[in-house]
């Protein structure tokens, strides 16, 4: 058993968006979903909560109302083995959402993501300040990571 799940904050989407999620990552699925008694504070039988798991990590998304909204403070970042995962991640996520900038974007609930290659961490962490930098200013420059300009950028072939 895991001993730290993340909790996702949804004003009253959460059965919504814990389906979204499942739809998008493969091996996703939702474990359990409980309900509002008469105590409250929601409607008695609403969502309360919604188990999920997304690729083997489970989550907990709550309907708790509007209070406390998502802000880039809090992000998923989703290592990608090629562009065609990149591809494929931003485009779904972004279904109903905003692009950001360097690989983020925010989800039509307001979650935020990042796509990224799994090779850009050690790129800009290369001991050859050369090389980081190059990879880095590229980067800064993209909305939707490109993998191919990035590796050329890494490797000073653009």
């Amino acid at each position: 058993m895991k001993r730290i799940t993340p909790c996702l904050w949804f004003d009253d989407q959460a059965e919504q968006a814990a389906e979204f999620y499942c739809s998008i990552f493969s091996d996703s699925r939702i474990i359990e979903i409980t309900r509002y008694t008469s105590a409250g504070p929601g409607p008695e039988g609403s969502v309360l909560t919604v188990l999920f798991e997304l690729d083997g990590s489970q989550f907990i998304a709550l309907n708790g109302g509007p209070l406390f909204p998502f802000t880039e403070a809090v992000s998923f970042s989703i290592d990608c083995a090629d562009q065609a995962e990149i591809d494929y991640y931003w485009d779904r996520l972004l279904d109903g959402g905003e692009p950001v900038q360097c690989g983020w974007l925010k989800d039509r609930y307001g979650l935020s993501w990042q796509v990224t290659p799994s090779e850009l961490n050690a790129w800009v962490a290369d001991p050859d300040p050369v090389k980081a930098a190059r990879v880095t200013e590229v980067m800064l420059g993209m909305i939707k990571l490109d993998l191919e300009k990035l590796r050329a950028a890494y490797e000073g072939t653009l």
